[in-house]
């Protein structure tokens, strides 16, 4: 039996599940990661064995050495199954994406079929028609209601502007005739025009004077 048979369980009738083979192929990856991680810590002590016995026993050197590059070649074995697994892996993992895209993309295309199994373009066209037409109806609706019913028809707006503009001039001559200088702001009147009137009890006793002359003449 083989390596991949024995990883994989051997042929089997059935169809391969693919999420559990990806499972079982980084399960194998992570086994493999540390057998090389077991080979390379050996490899270390092999170098040191024949470090130590390079000088007095060249015979266990040597035989440290052989091992070591056993070991090597196991490391280098390792390696290229890492690879070819890792390969493997990302290739189903690819497929799988692309199998669940795919499915989603068929999913979606048989549900717009289904919403548009009931409808074609025509039937589309004459519903737009139909609303652009009942929105006419409802513009016109609102701007009837909007609309003043008897009032205003008839005024004319330059009338009306010339009229304010009268009114303006009304207001503005009005404040105008109706500046006043406080009695404080006024000049005073020079001394010299102010004349003093006559002493009314001379002129009083001339008036009464003359009042009994002519009151003789028109007896």
């Amino acid at each position: 039996m083989s390596f991949f048979t024995k990883i994989f369980g051997g042929k089997k009738d059935e169809s391969p599940n693919t999420g559990a083979a990806i499972q079982k192929l980084r399960e194998t990856e992570e086994m493999l990661n540390k057998k090389q991680a077991f080979l390379e810590k050996k490899i270390e002590q092999e170098i040191l064995i024949a470090k130590q016995n390079a000088a007095k026993n060249k015979r266990a050197a040597i035989q440290a050495l052989k091992r070591k590059k056993r070991y090597e070649k196991q490391l280098q074995q390792i390696d290229g199954t890492l690879t070819t697994l890792e390969l493997q892996r990302g290739t189903l993992e690819e497929a799988v994406t692309n199998t669940d895209v795919i499915q989603t993309m068929q999913d979606a295309a048989n549900a717009i079929k289904h919403a548009h199994k009931h409808m074609n373009v025509d039937q589309v066209h004459d519903i737009m028609d139909d609303i652009a037409e009942q929105q006419d109806v409802a513009n016109e609706i609102s701007n009837a209601i909007s609309s003043p019913i008897g009032f205003g028809e008839d005024i004319d707006e330059d009338e009306l502007t010339k009229e304010l503009e009268d009114l303006e001039q009304e207001t503005l001559d009005s404040e105008l005739l109706d500046v006043t200088v406080p009695a404080d702001k006024l000049p005073d009147v020079p001394k010299e025009l102010v004349k003093p009137k006559p002493t009314s009890s001379k002129k009083a006793v001339e008036d009464d004077e003359d009042m009994k002359a002519l009151a003789e003449w028109a007896s």
